[in-house]
């Protein structure tokens, strides 16, 4: 959008929140850099400059605004529904490999050269893979001098920077004040009355309003597998498997952002937990787009006119979710939680937690691959889906995870035994990602399509759900939400 100067202009005279992470002001007189709705007195038009991201901002020169902080908006919600090689490098640079692995890992994990992949960014987003990190890592350096009293050399390394000189030239260049000043100025600003835990970091995720939380918490909650989650005094708690080492996250709702606390074995990790949180909570969707279009459908309206605003629950971790997809076949709710808090306890890796009751990260693909199939309450041929499965993704045949080609992981997918419709479509809507992803054979959707004069036979139903597109994953949320099912709504 951000070539079309009219319409940029006028979202900004608007101060329009829904394009904030979409676009990012440059303002020529002051040299900042601002979200749409900055709250401030807009420039005058001949005086804006507009970037599709904060990195093309900064290597323009330009200095992040004091007042709205566009650091802190909501990702862009093209990355969510398009699956092409910018989208991947974006959810990739999020993930924090290039922190990781260099550009070089980067290209590699997508299939280019390093040449295709920097040209690509650039033409894109303004800035290449270097510049998108950098960025990433001043914001991630900003979070800690703000929430922890950690010690600016230990904030430089933890941020990803290679050396304390390069973190304070970033900082003053990014945000125009030496990193000590900005912990200063936010330590004037700072609740007094919140408490704080040593080693957690308390943090706020924002989105794009409205968020409906009912479906979303209510899904994760209900779903919960012993031990690797649980909902403990309004939160959604889990353990999260991480490069450097285990994270225990809790989530919590409200009207204007995700409360986020989390307590992780190293501060290195913190930019990628922050992205698989968004992730997985559907954070940076746009829901009055989605909305509109579903709206056009007169059946479907009064659903969404009703609660609008619905995300699409995701995960943390995509293995995991497949393997718990493959549980959950045939089965209640309830079963699929037995069988997965069993493989838990048999395989999983033991964590520590202060403030709650989780005891292990779910077990990797490489755990699970060598269990002997004879200890698996399962009937024979859902133990040979599992453990062909869980072979494919230890040896990397099949990969599920930000840089996934959507087309290529369900063909994969498609080729195990036991697999049908069903199950890839909810790995493609959870794990991958997809926005469109559908299920018109689960039982849920299907009634819940004849109780509203919907077609209801597979065929006819996917025909019909044609005119949703791209946003198939959404009107699923909107359908089961017709049912009296635990994952509808908050717990108590």
């Amino acid at each position: 959008m951000y070539t079309d100067s009219e319409s940029c202009v006028r979202a900004v005279q608007a101060k329009d929140a829904r394009f904030d992470g979409v676009f990012f002001t440059a303002v020529l007189t002051t040299g900042i850099y601002c979200r749409p709705s900055c709250p401030v007195v807009p420039p005058k038009p001949h005086n804006m400059r507009f970037h599709p991201s904060a990195a093309a901002c900064q290597q323009a020169g330009f200095r992040a605004c004091k007042r709205c902080r566009p650091d802190t908006t909501p990702g862009s919600p093209q990355w969510n529904h398009r699956a092409d090689l910018v989208a991947r490098a974006m959810r990739l640079v999020a993930d924090g490999v290039v922190d990781r692995e260099g550009v070089t890992g980067l290209a590699a994990r997508l299939g280019y050269s390093t040449r295709q992949v920097e040209r690509q960014l650039l033409a894109e987003l303004g800035a290449g893979p270097l510049a998108l990190a950098r960025a990433q890592r001043a914001q991630t350096a900003r979070i800690l001098i703000e929430t922890t009293e950690l010690p600016m050399a230990q904030i430089a390394f933890a941020a990803g920077f290679a050396s304390i000189r390069t973190f304070n030239d970033t900082v003053r260049e990014v945000y125009a004040l030496a990193p000590g000043e900005l912990r200063t100025r936010a330590a004037r600003t700072r609740d007094r009355t919140e408490p704080g835990t040593p080693g957690v970091l308390s943090l706020r995720l924002p989105f794009r309003a409205p968020l409906n939380p009912d479906n979303l918490f209510g899904h994760l909650a209900a779903t919960a597998v012993p031990g690797v989650e649980e909902w403990r005094d309004g939160a959604y708690r889990r353990t999260l498997r991480l490069p450097h080492g285990p994270g225990i996250v809790a989530l919590t709702p409200g009207p204007e952002h995700i409360g986020c606390r989390l307590a992780l074995t190293d501060q290195r990790d913190l930019t990628v937990a922050i992205s698989r949180c968004r992730r997985l909570l559907d954070l940076d969707a746009d829901p009055v787009a989605v909305d509109d279009q579903l709206r056009t459908d007169e059946l479907l309206a009064p659903l969404v006119d009703k609660a609008p605003g619905r995300r699409v629950p995701r995960t943390v971790d995509e293995p995991e979710f497949a393997v718990r997809a493959v549980l959950g076949q045939q089965v209640s709710t309830a079963a699929a939680r037995t069988h997965a808090a069993r493989l838990v306890l048999a395989h999983g890796e033991p964590v520590d937690d202060p403030e709650g009751g989780l005891t292990h990260l779910f077990p990797s693909p490489a755990a699970l691959a060598a269990l002997d199939p004879e200890s698996l309450a399962l009937p024979r041929s859902r133990r040979t889906t599992l453990t062909r499965l869980v072979r494919e993704l230890a040896d990397g045949a099949i990969k599920l995870g930000p840089d996934s080609d959507w087309d290529e992981a369900r063909a994969r997918l498609t080729e195990l035994p036991g697999f049908g419709p069903w199950t890839v479509e909810v790995i493609a809507m959870r794990a991958l990602g997809d926005p469109d992803a559908f299920l018109p054979t689960d039982l849920g959707i299907r009634r819940a399509a004849q109780s509203l004069g919907l077609p209801h036979t597979p065929a006819a139903f996917t025909a019909r759900a044609a005119a949703w597109r791209p946003w198939r994953a959404y009107a699923v949320q909107y359908l089961w939400a017709t049912d009296d099912h635990p994952i509808n709504s908050l717990p108590a």
